[in-house]
C-alpha cells in the first residue's frame, strides 16, 4: 500500500463556529477508512475541504506525498479525488451516460454529440464495475441503488484515486448493500482508496479497514476496524459510556384506545390494515423495503388519498382529506425525508418551530409576534437540548439530530397527542439515537400515542410496546416486547397473508397467541 492522502493541522472556521481544530486524516490505496463521529463531530466538513468544496482555514493537504491546494470541486476531480454525496447529484432527465459524462462529451465534426462513443465509454465504465446497465437508460427510471451506481460510474470517469462516499447504504435494501460492497472489493483491488463515512456499525465491521473517530471538530484516534470492539468506538465518539437505558418500560395499566385506524386501504400499496395505539404506548411498525409502512402512515396524515377505511382518535370518526385536516385532529408526522418535507431548511430554527402553529403568533393586525415566536423556540431549544448557536441560525446547517429535534419542536408546538416517526435516526449518530430515544419515551410517558416506522429491528425492538409488521402492504401481524429479529423477520416475509385484524393484536402482544 502507498499514501494517497495525509491531512495535517485541518482547521475550519464558519461565523460563530469552529468547524475543525486540527484534524488530521490520512489513507492508504487500496483500503476503506471509516471516518466515524456524532453529526457536528466534522466529518462532512473534513471530507468537503478534501473535495474542494470548502477552502482550509489552516493546515496541509498531502497528495501521494505532495502538498497540493485543492480550490474546487473541479480541482479535485482533477487531481483524481471524487466525492459520492448522501444526497445523489444526477440529472433525472438524462441518460446514464450523458450523466456520467455531462461537460465533457464526445465530439464528432460541426462540435456534434458523438452518442456512440458517448456510450461506449460509459459501457466500458460499467463493465469494469460488472455493473449490468443500459447507458442510454434514463437516470429517473432507475432505482436508488442503480442511480448510486451511476454516480461511482461518474467518479471513476475522472479516473478517481480516492473515492469519498457520504452514508451510501441509506435508502439500499440488503441485496443493494451486497452489490455495492462487492464493487467496493473490486475498487480496492485495483488500488482506488475509499473514504467511508456511515453510522451503521454492523456495516463498518464487513466493509472498513481503518476506522477514524472524530469529535468537535478534532481528530480522536484511529484504530483497525477488524480488532476493535464496537463499544471502544461508540465511547470515542461520543466521550462517555452509553447506558442502554431507552427501552420503554410496558405501562402497568395501558391508556385508552387513541388511534383507532379500520380497513385502511389503497390500492396495492395498504391492503385492509387495521390496528391502534393506547395511551402512552409506542407502536413500532416494521417489515421489508416496500412493505407499506411509509404508505399508511403517509395515507393517515392526508398526505396520500385512500381507497377506503376508517381512522378513529380518542374514539371520534375524524375525516382526514389531507394534511391540515390530520394536525387539526392531533396527528403530527415525522417524514423519513426531514429535509425535503419536515423542515425548510433555508429558514431560521424560531421560524421552523413556529411553521405549523403560526396563527397563534399573529395579532389583530395580522402582524407576527416575532418576540413570542423567539421565546417559544429558545424553550423548545433549551428543553430539547438543540446544539444551534442561536435561534436564527439556519435549520440546513444543523446536524441531523438537532435537525430532527427541530421538527419534533414544530409538533410538539402544535401539541399533537399522536405522533409518527418514520424513519426517525436516519442519518443520526449513536449519540444522537439515544437522545432521540429519550425524547420518544418521554413523549409516551406524558400519555401522547406513538407510531414509530423504522427499518433497524434493533432500533425497532429497543422502543416499541408492541410491534406491527408489514409485508407488501399487508398487516401479517403483531408481536409483544421482547420478541426477536427472527420472529419479526417471519412476519416480515409471509406474502399473501391476509391482514391481522385490530383484536388479533391485543391476542397476539399479550401472548395469548403466537
Amino acid at each position: 500500500m502507498t499514501e494517497l492522502v495525509r491531512m495535517t493541522g485541518i482547521d475550519k472556521s464558519f461565523p460563530g463556529v469552529q468547524a475543525l481544530k486540527g484534524a488530521r486524516f490520512d489513507l492508504q490505496s487500496g483500503e476503506v477508512h471509516a471516518l466515524m463521529g456524532e453529526n457536528g463531530a466534522g466529518k462532512s466538513t473534513m471530507m468537503k475541504i478534501l473535495s474542494g468544496i470548502y477552502p482550509r482555514s489552516g493546515g496541509e493537504i498531502l497528495l501521494e506525498g505532495r502538498s497540493v491546494e485543492i480550490g474546487s470541486p473541479r480541482a479535485a476531480q482533477d487531481l483524481g479525488i471524487a466525492i459520492i454525496h448522501q444526497e445523489l447529484n444526477l440529472m433525472p432527465d438524462l441518460t446514464a451516460a450523458e450523466n456520467i459524462f455531462i461537460g465533457r462529451e464526445p465530439k464528432r465534426g460541426f462540435g456534434l454529440l458523438d452518442d456512440r462513443k458517448l456510450n461506449a465509454d460509459a459501457k466500458a465504465i460499467f463493465e469494469t464495475m460488472r455493473l449490468d446497465l443500459d447507458p442510454r437508460t434514463v437516470v429517473g427510471g432507475l432505482t436508488v441503488a442503480k442511480q448510486q451506481m451511476v454516480e461511482i460510474a461518474k467518479a471513476l470517469s475522472f479516473r478517481s484515486r480516492v473515492l469519498i462516499m457520504d452514508e451510501p447504504t441509506a435508502a439500499l435494501n440488503d441485496a443493494e448493500i451486497a452489490d455495492l460492497f462487492a464493487i467496493i472489493q473490486r475498487l480496492k483491488a485495483d488500488g482506488v482508496g475509499i473514504v467511508y463515512i456511515s453510522h451503521k456499525m454492523d456495516e463498518l465491521k464487513r466493509i472498513a479497514d481503518r476506522v477514524t473517530v472524530m469529535r468537535d471538530g478534532e481528530y480522536v484516534s484511529t484504530v483497525p476496524m477488524a480488532e476493535t470492539p464496537v463499544s471502544r468506538i461508540i465511547s470515542m465518539m461520543v466521550g462517555r459510556e452509553l447506558a442502554d437505558d431507552s427501552r420503554p418500560q410496558v405501562p402497568a395499566v395501558p391508556g385508552d384506545v387513541f388511534l383507532d385506524v379500520r380497513h385502511l386501504t389503497r390500492g396495492t400499496a395498504i391492503r385492509d390494515v387495521s390496528f391502534e395505539v393506547r395511551r402512552g404506548e409506542i407502536l413500532g411498525f416494521a417489515g421489508l423495503m416496500g412493505a407499506g409502512r411509509t404508505e399508511v402512515a403517509r395515507a393517515i396524515f392526508g398526505a396520500d388519498p385512500r381507497e377506503a377505511g376508517e381512522i378513529r382518535v380518542g374514539g371520534r370518526l375524524v375525516d382526514i382529506r389531507n394534511p391540515r385536516d390530520a394536525v387539526r385532529a392531533g396527528i403530527g408526522y415525522l417524514s423519513e425525508d426531514r429535509k425535503h418535507f419536515g423542515l425548510a431548511t433555508g429558514m431560521s430554527v424560531r421560524d421552523n418551530v413556529a411553521l405549523a402553529s403560526l396563527p397563534r403568533f399573529v395579532d389583530r393586525l395580522g402582524r407576527l409576534k416575532e418576540g413570542e415566536m423567539r421565546d417559544t423556540a429558545r424553550r423548545f431549544i433549551q428543553q430539547l437540548a438543540v446544539k444551534t448557536p442561536s435561534d436564527e441560525q439556519e435549520a440546513r446547517l444543523l446536524s441531523g439530530g438537532n435537525q430532527q429535534k427541530v421538527v419534533i419542536a414544530k409538533w410538539l408546538l402544535r401539541d399533537c397527542d399522536i405522533l409518527f416517526f418514520d424513519e426517525p435516526t436516519r442519518g443520526i449518530d449513536v449519540g444522537a439515537k439515544a437522545e432521540i430515544y429519550k425524547l420518544v419515551n418521554a413523549l409516551a410517558a406524558e400519555g401522547r400515542a406513538i407510531v414509530v416506522i423504522s427499518s433497524e429491528l434493533p432500533e425497532v425492538l429497543r422502543l416499541s410496546h408492541r410491534i406491527a409488521v408489514m409485508c407488501e402492504g399487508r398487516l401479517t401481524g403483531f408481536l409483544p416486547a421482547g420478541a426477536s429479529q427472527d420472529e419479526i423477520m417471519h412476519l416480515a416475509t409471509l406474502r399473501g397473508a391476509p391482514s391481522a385484524p385490530a383484536g388479533e393484536a391485543a391476542r397476539v402482544a399479550t401472548g395469548e397467541t403466537r
